[in-house]
């Protein structure tokens, strides 16, 4: 982490600055054959939607899957409908600022990594061309930013992004986990009915099987990824020396060398990770898995597939 990073609240000027590490990051539709969009974990995206030119009479070549009974049938003759790619997609980033995401036993804070990812995603979505915005929840509510190809658009959900994060603290007080996820992700459906994509960006802690519904929903019309921000403690605990857990005044110190203490907490931790991979597997999204040891464009960049830093 650079010093200028914060571990737990990024400034907003850090997140705007991101704009400048984005080169070479894309979420389009052509990725490398070992890219986690390309692979059996999810469906090629679908890129940017099409939109209707005309309806014009058959010419030999022309693709017949275009072909249109309807006007065929009227007029007596074949007739397709063409089209033209559309010039930028709206991209919807769904970002979890919950007290669920204040965590974070190495580098930096859940909360903080999903802010920076956020940004990454914003930013390369602008440069793209792409209209940009986004749903930003915590425990209180969800703030919405309609997409748009605007810079003043991206400052203003980078703005919500930096103002949530900056609302988290120890001595605010955690909240149902399931119920700000599914009703960020429903939010979602009515912001995005089709040919967007979709980024969540999320612990995805409290994840049920009404996630699973609502993710199969998002995914039908449109492309959805899920970058799942996860602490290394999900995956392994220290084998020893004492584990401090705080939150605001309480303090719990625990003796992980025993394995009696180790193991429960241990089993805990690892079985939520593994409950929400379960659920995300099932859903059939990519899947992104970002952790809060190391920085987050480098891990950004590998899952993505992109092992460089300029475009090819």
């Amino acid at each position: 982490m650079s010093r200028a990073s914060h571990p737990v609240h990024p400034p907003l000027a850090e997140l705007m600055a991101l704009e400048a590490a984005v080169g070479g990051l894309s979420f389009s539709s052509r990725q490398p054959l070992n890219s986690v969009l390309a692979g059996p974990h999810g469906s090629r995206l679908r890129g940017r939607g099409l939109d209707f030119a005309e309806l014009r009479r058959y010419v030999a070549g022309d693709d017949l899957r275009q072909l249109d009974l309807r006007a065929s049938l009227r007029y007596g003759k074949p007739y397709v409908r063409s089209y033209t790619e559309e010039r930028d997609r709206p991209v919807m980033l769904v970002v979890d600022q919950r007290m669920s995401m204040y965590f974070g036993s190495v580098r930096a804070f859940k909360c903080a990594v999903a802010a920076r990812l956020a940004a990454l995603a914003a930013w390369a979505a602008f440069r793209a061309g792409d209209r940009v915005g986004g749903l930003v929840f915590d425990d209180g509510g969800i703030q919405a930013y309609k997409p748009l190809r605007s810079r003043d658009r991206v400052r203003a959900l980078l703005t919500g992004v930096a103002r949530a994060n900056a609302g988290l603290s120890a001595d605010r007080p955690e909240r149902p986990a399931d119920a700000e996820l599914n009703r960020a992700l429903r939010a979602a459906l009515a912001h995005a009915p089709h040919d967007c994509l979709v980024c969540v960006i999320s612990d995805f802690a409290g994840a049920d099987e009404a996630t699973l519904r609502t993710l199969r929903l998002l995914s039908a019309h449109n492309d959805v990824i899920a970058m799942l921000v996860f602490d290394p403690m999900a995956q392994e605990l220290p084998r020893q020396g004492k584990l401090v857990v705080t939150q605001g005044e309480l303090q719990l110190e625990i003796a992980v060398g025993r394995q009696r203490e180790r193991q429960p907490l241990a089993d805990f931790f690892s079985g939520r990770l593994r409950q929400v991979a379960d659920i995300l597997r099932r859903s059939k999204v990519p899947l992104l898995s970002i952790d809060t040891a190391g920085e987050a464009l480098p891990q950004l960049r590998r899952e993505l597939g992109r092992q460089g830093g300029a475009a090819p």
